[in-house]
């Protein structure tokens, strides 16, 4: 619907451009009505708007009945349908032989008189919030950590691996392993990994994303975040893929050839295994997420370099045989900020102006 002002300003302009040369069907495309639309306006009068909502119109023939209005009314009363939705009302009826009116209906009749608030004693869902996002510019500004079980030989018995994960690097900052889920060795680990990567030393502390575990959530946990000045954040319940980084890594661990199938005899074979994977994970594993360089080497900042290295390379052979590439040499850019949740892409863009802004300064 086109209001009265708009209908006149429209006039105004076509009859404008109509005096300065311009035909009036062009002038009217532009102006986004027909000639027709143009010709109806102005025989009608330019005092009147749109009268469509004005106009009288007769009910449908289909239209419910205000004894049927009160009839449903009267039903969704019922104790029996009192915390019932119309979704399972209407079958009911139908299995006792009663027809009164569609779900639909019964939905809107609710409406307008303002019973479709949640039924029943059940609370009502609430909408989802939006995952965290956190975008790591550098090493030491996002970890991520989770608790995996091991299994072992005995049946209804597990380890627990606690790990620690750089964000940006992927580099395993943190581990443990230990028998029993304790929030006591989870807050060590914290404590451990914080005094290992000179955080107490920085003025930005990292955040600690996780799930939304007991053990990561408890009371000593979180003091002991608090003394270190490491800000907490959670993924959302039972979405995993908030913390998808870490659940990546389990996957590898778990994966590996060293990893035994009928699980660990002991501690102290699991403690070994934690320790030979985190080694090699580190400092042997070229990610493919980080264009096959380690993470040590992208915790170190020497992933430009050997990137820059390798298309020297590939550059180089590339002259020597021009037949054998038939487009560009493979891609080796470093891989430049990670997002963890990127939904909101305009926090992604707001933190790589910030590290470029802060690069720039220095």
């Amino acid at each position: 619907m086109t209001s009265l002002e708009d209908r006149r300003t429209r006039v105004h302009h076509i009859d404008i451009a109509h005096a300065a040369g311009a035909r009036l069907r062009p002038a009217c495309e532009v102006a986004g009505i027909t000639l027709r639309t143009l010709q109806r306006w102005k025989a009608e009068g330019l005092h009147l708007g749109d009268r469509r909502p004005l106009a009288e119109r007769k009910p449908p023939a289909h239209a419910l009945t205000e004894e049927e209005r009160a009839r449903i009314l009267a039903i969704a009363s019922e104790p029996r349908f009192a915390d019932q939705p119309p979704a399972r009302i209407v079958p009911t009826l139908a299995d006792e032989g009663l027809y009164i009116a569609s779900e639909s209906s019964f939905q809107r009749v609710l409406r307008a008189h303002g019973q479709t608030a949640h039924r029943g004693r059940s609370r009502a869902p609430r909408p989802t919030r939006p995952p965290t996002t956190h975008v790591a510019t550098a090493p030491g500004q996002v970890w991520c950590w989770d608790m995996t079980y091991l299994p072992t030989q005995v049946q209804g018995r597990w380890f627990h691996l606690y790990l620690i994960l750089d964000l940006y690097s992927r580099k395993i900052v943190g581990w443990e392993i230990h028998d029993s889920d304790d929030a006591g060795h989870a807050a060590a680990l914290v404590k451990r990994c914080a005094f290992s990567e000179g955080v107490s030393a920085r003025l930005d502390k990292p955040v600690l994303h996780g799930d939304n575990g007991s053990t990561l959530k408890a009371t000593t946990v979180l003091a002991m975040l608090n003394w270190l000045g490491i800000q907490p954040s959670y993924s959302r319940p039972r979405v995993s893929d908030d913390n998808a980084f870490v659940e990546s890594l389990f996957k590898t661990a778990k994966y590996r050839p060293e990893f035994p199938a009928r699980g660990f005899a002991s501690l102290e074979q699991a403690r070994d295994w934690g320790r030979d994977f985190v080694r090699w994970y580190n400092f042997e594993h070229r990610h493919s997420g980080l264009r096959y360089v380690t993470p040590a080497q992208r915790h170190a900042l020497q992933d430009k370099t050997i990137l820059a290295a390798r298309h020297q390379t590939y550059l180089q052979a590339r002259l020597r045989h021009p037949a054998r590439w038939s487009r560009n040499t493979r891609n080796w850019t470093p891989v430049g900020a990670v997002t963890l949740n990127p939904e909101r892409d305009e926090v992604v863009r707001f933190c790589e102006r910030r590290a470029q802004n802060g690069k720039q300064m220095i």
